[in-house]
């Protein structure tokens, strides 16, 4: 699992919990250090200087949450594996009412994620205004990389 922009690390300790290995990626790694070891690589990244991608590709699945740089949505489409499923939730347009981020470039346009992640099969999509865990604008995505499948069949049992 990539938690990219892991912050904190509040999605990253959760995927730990769920006995994921996780790769947690921020420009300051500082928060994240207490987590690192065994199931948990901590790397040190600014995202945002324009540098090819180093984090590889074949995750199972990804988690951004409360963060916007464009030139990456691609690439992080690119690096789930068959079957990954990506988790995104940021700041849309209108967020500026409730306080930051206010800036455009920072929000989304309406439907961008859809857009975005159109290779993708998306299981869940929502925009608009949220009242937790504080007044804000967003939009989130949960999106397969393949088709979707069904889960198999139960066997039948003769009594």
């Amino acid at each position: 699992m990539l938690d990219l922009a892991a912050g904190t690390g509040r999605h990253t300790q959760l995927l730990l919990e769920m006995g994921f290995a996780v790769t947690a990626v921020d420009r300051d790694i500082e928060p994240l250090r207490s987590l690192a070891g065994g199931r948990c690589e901590v790397r040190a990244i600014d995202l945002e200087t324009g540098e090819p991608w180093r984090l590889g590709g074949g995750y199972d699945g990804i988690v951004v949450t409360n963060y916007l740089h464009r030139p990456l949505l691609p690439k992080i489409a690119a690096a789930l594996a068959p079957s990954g499923v990506l988790i995104y939730k940021t700041f849309a347009i209108g967020n500026e009412r409730f306080g930051r981020p206010s800036n455009p470039d920072f929000l989304l346009r309406p439907g961008e994620l859809l857009e975005a992640f159109a290779a993708l099969t998306v299981i869940a999509f929502e925009q608009g205004e949220v009242a937790r865990p504080r007044p804000a604008v967003i939009q989130r995505i949960a999106a397969v990389n393949g088709p979707l499948t069904r889960p198999p069949a139960a066997e039948t049992c003769s009594v």
